[in-house]
């Protein structure tokens, strides 16, 4: 895992590139999330129309942009596949990481590329960046009891069951959690 010139804006993995979706995007994304001007420029396309017909985390995430833009390289990353420079899914944190320092991810793959270890490549970028942050002590992963896929995901990577919580919109939710430092520990090269 490396990040650019300015680790904000892009982490790089063997086969992602995961693209901060920046506070202008947000504003563009707001008023039509299939606006063609949306990604232009940034050498990419969305053929599989990720974020356009599900928004996603976006209803959440654009008021939290325009009351606090420089949440922008927390809150939502697009999952650039290298060899196609296709959008196949993002991931973000839920928010910026709390008074404990805990932060908490989601993420999403487009259907055509789920079961290719991607996820677990998106997940690892997304941590293996966040864990140098000084205000990250915990990793915080949330999935339903039933997901089997990413309950097989957190299980690969050690991550500790904490308990269960309920979610208003997904219901019943187990938590996992690891501490920046054991994943630094763990996964460092």
């Amino acid at each position: 895992m490396s990040t650019s010139a300015n680790e904000d804006l892009v982490i790089f993995t063997q086969n992602l590139a995961l693209h901060t979706v920046t506070p202008a995007d947000y504003e563009l994304l707001a008023v039509d999330r299939s606006d063609p001007n949306l990604w232009q420029g940034r050498g990419f396309t969305n053929p599989f129309r990720h974020l356009v017909d599900d928004p996603g985390p976006l209803p959440y995430r654009i008021p939290r942009i325009r009351a606090n833009p420089n949440l922008a390289k927390y809150l939502l990353r697009l999952a650039v596949y290298l060899p196609t420079q296709e959008i196949i899914g993002s991931s973000g944190f839920h928010a910026e990481p709390d008074e404990a320092g805990m932060i908490e991810i989601g993420l999403g793959l487009v259907p055509e590329y789920r079961g290719r270890g991607l996820a677990q490549e998106l997940l690892h970028g997304m941590w293996g960046w966040v864990v140098h942050d000084p205000l990250v002590n915990i990793l915080r992963y949330t999935v339903s009891p039933g997901n089997e896929p990413s309950q097989a995901i957190i299980k690969k990577f050690g991550f500790t069951y904490i308990g269960q919580q309920i979610d208003e919109e997904d219901g019943p939710e187990d938590i996992f959690e690891m501490s920046a430092e054991e994943y630094r520990v763990k996964f460092s090269k």
